[in-house]
Parts: C-alpha cells; structure tokens; sequence
C-alpha cells in the first residue's frame, strides 16, 4: 500500500475486485445494505497522532491463536515491536478460542475495558458492526489515500460492507476435498479424476467402502460442521440467508431448510445409511483422526489441515490429494466462501495515539512479506496475492504443491452474494442450529423436518437480535 502523498508511504498493498476505485473498497455487490451498515465506533486519528504522544504507546492486543499458530503470531508482534523500539509496543493476549474471544469482548464493552486491536471470527461480523465500537479501516485507507491493489479480491470481499472495508483480513481458510489416492487406485478409480459433485463422491464411495470390498472403512466423512453446509450452498449459486446474504438489508431468515441446503442433507443421510459414509460427529479432530489413519478415503476440510495430512500421508506410507470443493450437481460454477477472521481496531473509548499504532500494526500484519511468514508458519491462506512472490512462500509451494489447489480454486471463485458469506447477527447461532439438523438428520430423523426444526429456532433468535439494534 503506498499513499498519494510524498509524505506518507507505507509497504503494504492490496488487490480489490476488478472495478474497485483505487482508495476505496467498493464491491458492487455489496450495494447499499440497510441493514449491514458499517461501523461508527470512531473515525481515524490525524496521521500524526503517534507524534504527540510521549513515550511509548502500548497496544492491547486480544488473540484468539493457539498452539503453533499463537507461537508464529507471537513471533510477528516481536519483529514488529523490534522494528518500532521506543515507540510501539504490541501486548498480544490470548483471549481464548473464537467464541470466548467474542463473549469476552461483550463484556468488555460494558465495562469500558475493549482492547486497543481484536481478533474476531468472520462470522462475528454483522454483531462487530452492530456494536458500532470500531474504527473502520476504510477510514484509514481513505484518510492516507490508499492505493489498494494487491488484497485477495473474495478475502477482501467477505469483510467490506455498504462499500467500506471494515476489519483487515488476517487468518483465512479455504474448504477442499481431501482424498486418499492410494485408495483411490486399490479400489480401481483414478485419483487423477476426482469427484466434482455429490454424485460423483457418492460413486466413488460405493468403490471405496469396506462395505462393497473396498479399502476403506468408509468412502466419505466428514464432521457435522455448519461451516461445510455453508459452502455447499456457496459452490451452488445459493444464499445462506436472505436480503441477498445480508447484503442488501438486515437478514431476517435462513434458507438452509429448502433448496440446496436441504439436498446435501438427504444426500448425507442417505451415504451413512447406506454405509458409505461414517458419522463421526461434530469434533472436526474425530472426523481428522479418521481420514489420517485410513479409516476413510475422502475428507471435507479446511487448508488448514494440509500440512497435518500431508505428514500423516508420509508417515502412514499412502499419498493424499486434494481438490476443489465439490459442487451439489453438474453444471454449477460457484465457489466456497471463505473462513477464519480478521482484525478490528476499536475506537470508542481509545486514544488518538493507540488508533494510529494499531492500525500501523495492523498494516503490518496484511503486508506481503508478512503474510508470507504467516501463511507458511501456520498454512493459513495469505490475503496477499504479493505474498504468493516471496521466496519463502514460493520455497513452501514447492515443498507443499497441493497447496496452490487452494489458490486456483479461490482465484477462480466469482465474487457474489452466494460466495461472500451471510451477514447475520446471530450467525454463531445459526451455524450451531444447522449443525442440530443435520445431527439429527444423520441419527435417523427426517431431513426436513429436523432442518424446518433448526431453522425456526433460528428465525425467533433473529427476531430478537434484529429488534435489539433498531
């Protein structure tokens, strides 16, 4: 990113959607949503903020990394304090894990204590614009005239709303369907033509399964996740909620019970019925361990579990793929939705001087060379096509290949309402209430009752949220 002026620079760029003025992160389908309006918390400082301030300006930094990842983070906050010695020093706290990040963070906007830069979970969005705390990054961007030219279009796309880029994406993920391909060649089909729709997984999985004489126990699993139910709906051209996903109004209702939704369910109620696919519940590490040690021959889940299978697949002496995220039917074009979260720097209650330090920590954090370090440390997504050049990331693609299934996939991926995500208030929720149909469903209960069940109990949530931010 570099200002127009001779006197701001900055090292950080960004790509945006094609269309997009440079300095302002219009996505032309976020339209002018009435209810997803951004945050007002404050607007950014004078530029010079930092210059009046005496001493050494600490910024509060709430987290929500754990294990090697926190250890890759921690090490991101140390070179920067290095690099502003004197001046700015980054406090990183591990607020635990995503849902107690957020839950904390409510109680911290009551009690007049929210940290100067938070980490919150893409789904946390519409509740983190509603609580009008935060200081939209347009704001920066707009004020230091921003040439944006490198930020990954659809990454930059789930976070900007009513035409204004509201948090800074920081750790991103993307879904893929992880196969086993000696599997796939004990059982006489070629890994080198994978499924691409369910159809085609469930073909596979007949061939596959103990059941019918194959190798693995199972054909197919996966965890019950919401997040995965999200995603069939994406690949098929299909909206999670309506106002146009939350785009162009408040959402007042879900759509998972109908449509699409509703036939991936009866699919996978069907593949566990018939044993080609195994219910391993909602614990994502169950449904991991299961795909690791063979049990199963194929695996929806993030890339954050590349690296994991990659070295299980050494270890266990078999080969794994991975492709794209499979579509509900043939035909359909639509790519998944991306995941993980992104930062926020709050500004009700905060000084000139810690705005202006967070957002330099913040510009830190998205600059190529450190999404490079991040995206090879931790195997999260970079949110910078630049970050792709760097040597060390280039060295890891190398080492890694299976990972550039995932930028193809998301390069290929058409910014839409269907793929940018539903902006919802009560989102968790929502994620939670489709995982309970489609347990139930999986356990023996008809999938559309179980899914008109979940959905209902969702609608009067809604109602509620939306009635509290009127």
């Amino acid at each position: 990113m570099r200002s127009t002026s001779t006197t701001r620079r900055s090292r950080m760029r960004y790509a945006v959607p094609a269309g997009i003025v440079a300095g302002s992160l219009v996505l032309a389908a976020c339209g002018g949503g009435g209810g997803a309006s951004s945050s007002d918390g404050a607007a950014a400082p004078s530029a010079d903020a930092l210059k009046s301030a005496k001493g050494v300006t600490t910024v509060s930094f709430w987290h929500a990394m754990d294990g090697k990842n926190a250890e890759v983070l921690n090490q991101l906050v140390s070179d920067f304090n290095a690099a502003h010695k004197g001046k700015i020093e980054v406090k990183s706290t591990y607020a635990g894990k995503y849902d107690d990040a957020i839950t904390k963070y409510k109680a911290a906007i009551q009690s007049k204590s929210t940290p100067d830069v938070i980490q919150v979970y893409d789904i946390g969005t519409q509740f983190m614009i509603d609580a009008k705390q935060t200081v939209p990054m347009q704001s920066f961007i707009d004020r230091d005239k921003v040439d944006v030219s490198d930020l990954q279009p659809n990454i930059a796309g789930y976070y900007s709303i009513d035409k204004k880029l509201n948090s800074m994406p920081f750790n991103t993920s993307m879904p893929l369907l992880y196969i086993n391909k000696t599997m796939f060649k004990k059982a006489g089909l070629d890994p080198d033509k994978p499924p691409t729709t369910l159809a085609e997984v469930r073909t596979a999985a007949e061939k596959l399964s103990k059941k019918n004489g194959g190798p693995a126990d199972y054909g197919f699993g996966a965890a019950i996740y919401g997040w995965l139910l999200e995603q069939f709906m994406a690949t098929s051209g299909a909206e999670y909620c309506d106002q146009a996903n939350g785009r162009t109004g408040r959402a007042a209702g879900v759509n998972f019970a109908e449509g699409v939704n509703l036939e991936v369910v009866q699919w996978w109620q069907k593949m566990v019925k018939d044993g080609l696919a195994a219910n391993t519940g909602r614990d994502t590490k169950a449904a991991q361990a299961a795909f690791k040690s063979g049990q199963l021959a194929m695996n929806l889940e993030s890339t954050g579990q590349l690296s994991g299978y990659s070295d299980a697949a050494k270890q266990g002496g078999w080969e794994v793929g991975a492709v794209n995220y499979p579509h509900v039917a043939a035909g359909q074009t639509g790519g998944p939705i991306i995941g993980g979260a992104s930062l926020w720097v709050n500004g009700v209650g905060h000084k000139d001087a810690n705005k202006e330090a967070s957002w330099q920590f913040v510009k830190y954090l998205a600059e190529p060379a450190t999404q490079a370090k991040w995206h090879t440390g931790t195997g999260y997504f970079p949110n910078s096509k630049g970050a792709l050049n760097q040597p060390v990331d280039v060295a890891y693609r190398k080492a890694n290949p299976l990972f550039d299934v995932a930028v193809k996939q998301l390069e290929g991926t058409e910014l839409n309402t269907a793929t940018q995500g539903c902006l919802l208030g009560v989102m968790p929720q929502a994620r939670k209430a489709s995982e309970d149909g489609l347990e139930a469903a999986l356990n023996g209960a008809d999938p559309k009752a179980a899914m008109t069940k979940a959905a209902d109990a969702v609608a009067a949530q809604i109602k509620t949220y939306n009635a509290s931010v009127k």
